[in-house]
């Protein structure tokens, strides 16, 4: 049998880590590369013109005299933590196929617990920052799901209390799987999954589904639907239509469960963004870190009253 190339692909090994990271200055000056691939520009007057106060670790304009850091106005800012560390973080987050809890985190990374845990958030919310715009196009698997505590009693299926509903919608090329997007709703209902399909659908696309009465709302987005009334069981789990969805529902559970101990409801998107984005991007491992700190250091600041609140649907 042939190997599965996106399986054994190499990715960074931690030896090529340690190469490009594995110091804070080497950090810092990839941060900087990545802020300002064109070189510096004053955030205050988009002058290019700096000088370095390398005892405070500041850059200052010499046009406005505005002094930044390269941490200043990024997910990195304010930071108590090294670079090394948010870079060892972002290795560790992007490398394992499962993902990495908050307490292995604070092992690898010599933090305390909550320390961990507000580092780790924070890379997930930029992960869901980067996947909320992007839309899937083409032929899509759509499925509803749930994650919540076991059942013991009451309800059972869907509508189940404690449950959290989410829709993963995956796009399919040349029979293969090729974008993920898993997004928290309030509900299987039309106006839901109307809202939903006209902020990640892009027109025209075919929509894969089991009947589900409430996806006939993806027209709204002037979408084709095409349904597959199966009723439940192995059939519907088996049936070819939907062979990546459920493929990847299945995967998601384990990972989540194979990872984490508990999940608070209202950071459920995050999880999800964080399977995600790896899976969206699987095919350049050894990119994925340097894509990351990319993106945080165009993402805002998120101070602990803000990264404690409760996440929007998606």
């Amino acid at each position: 049998m042939a190997k599965n190339m996106v399986q054994f692909q190499k990715g960074m090994s931690l030896f090529e880590f340690i190469r490009q990271y594995g110091s804070e200055a080497k950090c810092r000056a990839a941060l900087f590369e990545l802020r300002w691939p064109n070189g510096f520009r004053c955030p205050r007057c988009d002058h290019e013109n700096y000088c370095e106060i390398k005892g405070r670790k500041v850059f200052q304009c010499n046009s406005c005299h505005f002094q930044t850091s390269v941490t200043a106005g990024t997910i990195f800012h304010s930071t108590n933590l090294s670079l090394v560390k948010w870079f060892l973080a972002m290795y560790l987050i992007t490398q394992c196929k499962n993902g990495i809890s908050a307490l292995e985190l604070s092992r690898f990374v010599e933090v305390s617990y909550n320390a961990a845990w507000r580092l780790k958030h924070k890379l997930m919310q930029v992960m869901l920052e980067r996947g909320s715009d992007k839309r899937l196009t083409c032929r899509i698997e759509v499925d509803d799901s749930y994650l919540g505590a076991k059942r013991v009693s009451g309800k059972r299926g869907r509508g189940a209390k404690g449950k959290t509903s989410f829709i993963a919608a995956i796009q399919t090329y040349d029979s293969k799987p090729h974008l993920m997007k898993l997004s928290q709703i309030k509900g299987f209902r039309l106006t839901e999954i109307a809202r939903w399909s006209m902020h990640h659908l892009r027109p025209y696309s075919t929509i894969v589904s089991d009947g589900l009465s409430c996806f006939n709302a993806v027209e709204k987005a002037q979408c084709i639907h095409e349904r597959h009334v199966l009723g439940g069981g192995q059939e519907a789990v088996e049936h070819p239509s939907f062979k990546w969805v459920n493929t990847i529902l299945g995967n998601l559970k384990n990972s989540l469960r194979g990872t984490y101990h508990g999940r608070r409801k209202k950071y459920i998107p995050r999880y999800l963004a964080e399977f995600q984005y790896r899976f969206n991007r699987r095919y350049e491992l050894e990119k994925l870190v340097p894509r990351l700190a990319y993106v945080g250091a165009r993402t805002p600041p998120m101070p602990d009253r803000l990264l404690k609140l409760a996440e929007k649907e998606w």
